[in-house]
C-alpha cells in the first residue's frame, strides 16, 4: 500500500495548505509533490508580510513556512501571527539548518515540525499528513464538543423553562383560591420586577424577582376556604390561621439550590414583615427583611388594593397610592416606596 494512503482521503481532499517562500521555484516543487498525493487545495505567497492577512481570509489548515527569507524571515512571520491574537494552524518550518539551537528557537516561536532541504518526498508526505490529520481531527473534536455544549445548554434552558412553568402554575393554583382570574400573581411579579429595575438592581436580579414574586402567597393553598374566602372580618383565631401561609409557602419552596426557589422562599416567608417590626411571621424589622421581600411587599399590597376580591372592592389608584404613602416607614421601606410612588418612575 502506498505510504500516503495512511492519510484519510477526506483529510487530503478537504485540507487547505498555505506555502510561504520567497523562492517561486521552491513553491512549485513543493506544490507538485503535494499534488501528487492528493493535496489540491494549495495556496502560496512569496511575500511573508501577507501571511497574517491570508491566514485570516483563507483559514488554511497548515502553513508550510520557509525560515530564511529577506525582509521578514520565518521567525518574524510567526511573531506576527502570535501578535494577531487569532488561532492559527500548525506551522511546518522549511529549513536547511540542522543546529539544535535553531530548531529549539523555531519550536519556541510556534513551529509544530520541520522539513529539511533538500526535500525528501516521503518525508514531505509523512510530516504534512501527520500535522493535517492531528489538526483536522482536533477541529472535528472541537465541533463535536461545541455541538454537545449547545445541546446541553438547549436542554438546560428547556429544563429551566419547565421549572418556571411548573412554579407559575403552582402560584396560580394558590391564587385561584381567592382570585378567579389568577392574575394577581402575574401582576405582582411584573410590578416587583419593574420596581427592582427602577431601584437600580442588576438586570438578572430584577428578572429573578419578577419570576419569584408570583409565588409570594403559595402557602395559601393550605388555608381552609372558610377562612380564606370569608367575606366578613376575620376573628383573631382565623387571622392566625391566615398568617401561617407565610411559613407554609417558605417550607414548600425551601431546600433547593436553584436561585429562583431560594428567592421565592425568602419572599414567601418575609413579604408580610413590616419595616417597623410589627409584621409576621418573625417580627424582624428594617433591613433585616430581605430586599426581595421588601420589594414584593409593596407590589403585593398595591395590586391587592387596586383589584377586587370576594371580601373587598377595588380601590382607585390614587387612593391606593395615598394609603401606601401613609405606611412609609411603618409597613414599607421608605426608600423603596419613594421610588415606587415617584410620578416619573412609571412603576405604579
Amino acid at each position: 500500500m502506498p505510504i500516503h494512503r495512511a492519510v484519510p482521503d477526506e483529510i487530503r481532499l478537504q485540507a487547505k495548505i498555505l506555502i510561504v517562500d520567497d523562492e517561486l521555484a521552491h513553491i512549485q516543487t513543493l506544490s507538485r509533490s503535494l499534488g501528487r498525493v492528493g493535496y489540491t487545495r494549495v495556496e502560496s505567497t512569496t511575500d511573508p508580510r501577507e501571511v497574517v492577512r491570508l491566514v485570516a481570509e483563507q483559514k488554511p489548515d497548515l502553513i508550510v513556512l520557509d525560515l530564511s527569507m529577506p525582509e521578514l524571515d520565518g521567525f518574524g512571520v510567526m511573531a506576527r501571527l502570535r501578535e494577531a491574537g487569532e488561532e492559527y494552524p500548525p506551522i511546518l518550518v522549511v529549513t536547511g539548518h540542522q543546529e539544535p539551537a535553531v530548531r529549539r528557537r523555531c519550536l519556541e516561536a510556534g513551529a509544530s515540525d520541520f522539513l529539511s532541504r533538500p526535500y525528501d518526498e516521503i518525508e514531505i508526505r509523512l510530516r504534512v499528513g501527520n500535522l493535517l490529520t492531528s489538526w483536522l481531527l482536533l477541529g472535528s473534536l472541537r465541533r463535536a464538543n461545541d455541538e454537545l455544549e449547545a445541546r446541553v445548554l438547549e436542554r438546560t434552558a428547556a429544563l429551566e423553562d419547565a421549572h418556571h412553568e411548573i412554579l407559575e402554575r403552582l402560584a396560580k393554583a394558590a391564587e385561584f383560591r381567592d382570585d378567579d382570574t389568577g392574575e394577581h400573581t402575574r401582576r405582582v411579579g411584573e410590578l416587583a420586577g419593574a420596581l427592582a429595575v427602577k431601584l437600580g438592581l442588576d438586570a438578572s436580579l430584577a428578572d429573578l424577582i419578577r419570576r419569584a414574586a408570583p409565588l409570594h402567597d403559595v402557602g395559601k393553598i393550605a388555608i381552609p376556604d372558610g377562612v380564606l374566602l370569608k367575606p366578613g372580618k376575620l376573628t383573631v383565631e382565623e387571622f392566625e390561621v391566615v398568617k401561617t401561609h407565610a411559613h407554609i409557602g417558605a417550607r414548600l419552596l425551601s431546600g433547593s439550590a436553584i436561585p429562583l426557589l431560594v428567592t421565592a422562599a425568602a419572599i414567601a416567608n418575609f413579604h408580610h414583615e413590616n419595616w417597623d417590626g410589627s409584621g409576621y411571621p418573625t417580627g424582624i424589622r428594617g433591613e433585616e427583611i430581605p430586599l426581595v421581600a421588601r420589594i414584593t411587599a409593596v407590589a403585593d399590597v398595591f395590586d391587592a388594593l387596586t383589584h377586587s376580591r370576594p371580601y373587598k372592592r377595588a380601590w382607585p389608584v390614587e387612593e391606593a397610592r395615598a394609603e401606601l404613602a401613609k405606611l412609609s416607614g411603618v409597613k414599607f421601606d421608605p426608600a423603596i416606596l419613594r421610588v415606587f410612588l415617584d410620578e416619573g418612575s412609571e412603576v405604579a
